[in-house]
């Protein structure tokens, strides 16, 4: 059975039964996607006296603790905390909604003269401007750089200087009405930039006027499989006192 969601006039229609799930998941291991000198992603079993909290091991009941690098293990939103020292930027209070119309767009990155792969502002508005209309803006936009490939699910960036944005992209996203930002690259700036994160105050126009609600979400991996277009995310978090969290974005195509 189709249900439907309203936005900006229209009603669009969509299947709860086929949700798309584009985050990666987190697991123990060196096999894990990683980046930012993360340490792997770690379970450990819980033992107290005589208690071991590992069926496996002859407990009555499977009991671990998770070490985990939210920015650097798997899929994780970020709220403006991640560059503010204010006690309130928790995603938590930052993230209140969690359903958003969002487009999907495939985007080549460029090779500069310095050698780093780009995501360049004319690249981003071209591929938006595709099947829109001048009224219609989506609140977020979903970012898979090209070419896509099965690796992205267990890369190790650190140290590689990976696919950034050019700043002026975030600029453009914020002119633009877009909160959301999520995409399949460790970042939007680059790995090693001075500590200047020029895409993430664009985007989140901190200090001067910050877009407490806006977020990013970092390494997705949206399958070749998915197609370009209009989709109803549901950004799932935990509910982590954090400037950021491991997440969960799952997609829904919309029709109208």
């Amino acid at each position: 059975m189709l249900a439907t969601y309203p936005y900006q006039g229209h009603t669009y229609s969509f299947d709860p039964s086929t949700p798309l799930d584009i985050s990666l998941p987190l697991a123990p291991g060196e096999q894990q996607v990683n980046c930012f000198w993360a340490e792997p992603v770690q379970f450990d079993v819980i033992r107290v006296g005589s208690f071991v909290g590992s069926v496996a091991e002859g407990g009555s009941t499977n009991y671990k603790r998770v070490h985990l690098t939210p920015h650097g293990n798997g899929t994780h939103t970020e709220c403006y905390g991640h560059i503010s020292p204010a006690p309130e930027a928790t995603l938590d209070r930052c993230l209140r909604r969690f359903l958003f119309v969002a487009r999907l767009v495939s985007v080549q990155p460029r090779v500069l003269a310095n050698g780093d792969a780009v995501v360049l502002l004319e690249d981003v508005r071209q591929e938006l401007a595709k099947n829109q209309t001048e009224t219609f803006c989506p609140e977020a936009l979903i970012l898979r750089t090209l070419p896509n490939d099965d690796a992205k699910r267990s890369r190790q960036y650190s140290g590689t200087n990976p696919t950034y944005l050019e700043p002026a992209v975030a600029h453009y996203l914020v002119a633009q009405g877009i909160e959301h930002l999520l995409l399949d690259l460790p970042s939007v700036d680059r790995e090693e930039d001075g500590g200047e994160l020029l895409a993430h105050h664009a985007f989140w126009q901190y200090p001067y006027a910050t877009r407490h609600a806006a977020t990013i979400t970092e390494l997705i991996f949206v399958p070749d499989t998915v197609a370009d277009g209009l989709y109803l995310l549901n950004l799932q978090v935990t509910s982590l006192v954090l400037d950021a969290s491991p997440s969960k974005p799952v997609l829904y195509a919309l029709q109208p």
